[in-house]
């Protein structure tokens, strides 16, 4: 089996000491640590205020348990999950070349750590994840793909964080994509334009990762006991699919692509299905409402238009859009991801079969442009070498 993926949207679980082994003494009872409760299960909690942030199996299910019954310690979970070395063994076995890795403790957009309502020590969590992302990405950095956290409530912040992380060899930024959630100005708002300009100047594409704007409901105990744990979380989890598209929407009409036609976004974990819709839609509503001659600062160009050339979208589990709807979406925009080790992921050899019923019927082309060159080049992929190829064959013999 020769690397035949590019992998843009897969998580690390966090190690359990990764901010209290590198927080200043001073601060170090105020970061993330873990603690095992009463029925032996690791929980990731903040600081000295003890709020539950999550459990740290919840984000290490695949191949080594399910949403109902997460693994309860991190000897319980595939070493894959928070194993570098484990990981590159695990893509090996796959023949997926290259991962791009996204957080969880922090929140899918660091907005967990807007609870500690400290700035200082807010923005030196981002920069410590950052800093841990980085090193642990060094077990191999042609292939393990590191995208930089932002503080995003404090713009300066954040573009010099940007800065710094792209020299570490970060190649992607991750952002909210409902800031206004958060009492921050909307898209649209010139306030970003210090992100999108550093953005555009480093190359580097901006990440809407689902979960990121507003989850403050998120598993809604009313729910919960009406329509049971399992149906909560699964409506939960396609709410948030579609949140995404709510996200693209509004960034179409926001006027950030018309000033900064260079930016790249990429809509992660959020499928592709809906987005024929959305974009027949936007085009509908914009020519029957005259926007371009009403509001002439979003441009001559179709939403469309915009999204064929500046936006990005990520599919996995999908049979029907992938054989269906490529040519209405764009072969040229649409990423494969896994979502490897969360509960909605692909893993073993489900991913070759979501990939065989969803790309089979189409040309060879097409199947390499969504599994191979896109994610190539927009997270600038260093492909493998003949070296590379030869040590993994070697390795699957064994």
């Amino acid at each position: 089996m020769s690397y035949t993926i590019i992998d843009v949207d897969t998580h690390v679980t966090e190690t359990p000491d990764l901010w209290t082994s590198r927080a200043p003494a001073n601060i170090r009872d105020k970061v993330p640590r873990t603690i095992t409760d009463e029925h032996g299960t690791v929980r990731w909690v903040l600081g000295d205020s003890n709020s539950l942030l999550a459990s740290a199996g919840m984000t290490a299910t695949a191949g080594r348990g399910s949403f109902a019954k997460p693994p309860k310690t991190y000897e319980e979970m595939h070493p894959g999950a928070y194993d570098a070395k484990a990981r590159l063994k695990y893509m090996d076995e796959m023949g997926i070349w290259a991962m791009v890795m996204y957080p969880n403790v922090g929140g899918f957009g660091a907005q967990q750590f807007l609870k500690l309502n400290d700035p200082d020590l807010m923005i030196k969590c981002v920069q410590i994840y950052n800093d841990w992302q980085t090193e642990w990405a060094s077990a191999d950095s042609r292939r393990l793909i590191p995208i930089t956290s932002i503080p995003f409530w404090d713009v300066n912040q954040a573009v010099k964080e940007i800065r710094r992380c792209e020299k570490m060899g970060h190649r992607g930024i991750l952002f909210t994509g409902e800031p206004q959630y958060y009492g921050l100005p909307l898209l649209g708002d010139k306030h970003w334009n210090p992100l999108w300009e550093v953005a555009c100047e480093l190359d580097l594409p901006l990440s809407f990762h689902i979960g990121s704007g507003d989850m403050t409901e998120g598993l809604l105990k009313q729910k919960m006991e009406i329509y049971g744990k399992m149906a909560s979380f699964t409506e939960l989890a396609v709410e948030i699919f579609l949140r995404n598209g709510l996200q693209l929407n509004d960034l179409l009409f926001s006027g950030v692509l018309a000033r900064f036609p260079t930016i790249k976004f990429v809509s992660v974990e959020s499928g592709i299905g809906w987005i024929p819709f959305m974009l027949e839609a936007a085009d509908y509503q914009y020519k029957g409402n005259s926007v371009a001659k009403l509001q002439p600062e979003f441009g001559d160009m179709l939403p469309s238009e915009y999204f064929a050339r500046n936006v990005y979208a990520c599919y996995w589990f999908e049979q029907i859009a992938p054989r269906r709807l490529i040519d209405k979406i764009g072969a040229d925009n649409i990423l494969f991801e896994t979502d490897f080790p969360h509960p909605t992921s692909l893993y073993g050899e489900e991913v070759f079969a979501r990939i065989k019923g969803g790309l089979e019927d189409c040309e060879e082309s097409v199947r390499r442009k969504i599994l191979w060159d896109n994610g190539q080049k927009l997270y600038k992929v260093a492909p493998p070498t003949a070296a590379d190829e030869k040590r993994q064959a070697a390795a699957l013999a064994n």
